[in-house]
């Protein structure tokens, strides 16, 4: 099938011009080609964009025309209205229609946000399970002196994590950045009250969330924490590109209280049952692993470890690193965030795997949620 003709089946997928038998071929298509998938998802959002455009130009136009016919009536003078004066004037006349029209701008943009979600394929949650880690009765330690705790105590901080800290749930995150910018799963820490993290040392520190972004599975949280101390540079990279089937990865997270070490292979670049957003992956991962980075031979960011299919051994689901870059875009909206960046080179490309190991785990953290 040439491009031409794939993209008119496409159109024609959208507009529900095939015949049950076409889009039951084509919809099992979606599901094990991504490409088409995401083909599918483009065009629908580019038709939807189009559309909103010409309702967009239509009522300017009405508007144009409303106004040119009060004006022939005499019920208002345009002519004498210049400058701010008659923008003042203009916007207090049509105030209520510009109102409606910004309402109906904004629900027609939440409605294609969601069409991309709705007509992505979704996993069977039966058959997906997450990989964070549930915690009971577990007290989190901490590194420092009394004396330190005192001072945070006299501090007045949001932020702070109180002493009887008992964290109920758990996973990984890694650094984005050297000021404490991390990367997890949305379903490691979105009910989460408080949040320390824990480094390959020991050292705990506070930290909070800065965005939550269920659909994509991927939160950012910052450490918020005099104890920690911001690092110049981080030695891995973040890869906007898909990455090679077959492709050698290895992973770095917490199903335990120390850090492990996982290795394996791309096995498909599509999540459960053709979802875009992910990739699978064949490596063994527990309990904790969530929110974890997968990183490819060059030290690459390719994806964030976040669940596995029960009924299949070794199927495990990485959210792809594109979206990283996607949420990062979000934040940089807020005057805090807006100067982030994430490091676009590895410095670790071509080291022995044991070296690539030592310069990354101090950026790996342990992620308790109370």
């Amino acid at each position: 099938m040439s491009e031409i003709q794939l993209l008119d089946a496409v159109e024609r997928y959208i507009r529900g011009e095939m015949t049950p038998d076409e889009r039951l071929y084509f919809e099992q298509l979606r599901k094990t080609n991504p490409e088409v998938d995401q083909l599918v998802v483009e065009q629908t959002l580019f038709l939807q964009q189009i559309n909103r455009y010409g309702e967009w130009r239509k009522f300017k136009h009405l508007l144009s025309e409303v106004h040119t016919d009060l004006a022939e009536q005499g019920k208002i003078n345009s002519q004498k209205l210049k400058g701010k004066t008659r923008r003042i004037y203009l916007w207090k006349r049509y105030r209520r229609v510009v109102t409606i029209a910004a309402s109906i701008a904004s629900i027609t943009a939440i409605s294609i946000s969601a069409l991309v979600w709705s007509i992505s394929p979704k996993p069977d949650m039966e058959k997906i399970q997450n990989l964070s880690k549930e915690l009971h009765d577990v007290k989190i330690a901490t590194s420092r002196t009394q004396n330190d705790v005192n001072k945070l105590k006299d501090q007045i901080n949001s932020t702070q994590v109180p002493d009887n800290f008992i964290a109920k749930s758990g996973g990984t995150g890694f650094l984005i950045d050297g000021s404490g910018l991390m990367i997890t799963n949305a379903h490691v820490v979105r009910n989460s009250k408080n949040i320390r993290v824990v480094n390959s040392r020991g050292n705990v520190f506070n930290a909070f969330v800065v965005k939550l972004d269920v659909p994509r599975d991927i939160a950012i949280i910052k450490i918020d924490d005099s104890q920690f101390k911001q690092v110049s540079s981080l030695p891995y990279s973040f890869r906007k590109s898909p990455s090679d089937l077959a492709e050698p990865i290895f992973t770095l997270g917490f199903p335990r209280d120390s850090v492990v070490y996982g290795e394996g292979y791309l096995s498909a670049t599509s999540g459960y049952n053709g979802d875009t957003l992910s990739c699978q992956i064949a490596i063994p991962a527990n309990p904790g692993n969530s929110g974890g980075p997968v990183f490819n031979h060059n030290g690459e960011v390719i994806g964030v470890l976040s669940a596995k299919e029960t009924q299949t051994e070794g199927a495990v689901f990485a959210v792809q690193a594109k979206y990283i870059y996607q949420v990062l875009d979000e934040i940089r909206k807020d005057s805090l965030y807006k100067n982030v960046k994430i490091p676009s080179k590895t410095s670790i490309a071509g080291l022995p795997k044991t070296q690539q190991v030592k310069k990354i785990q101090d950026f790996v953290f342990m992620v308790k949620g109370d």
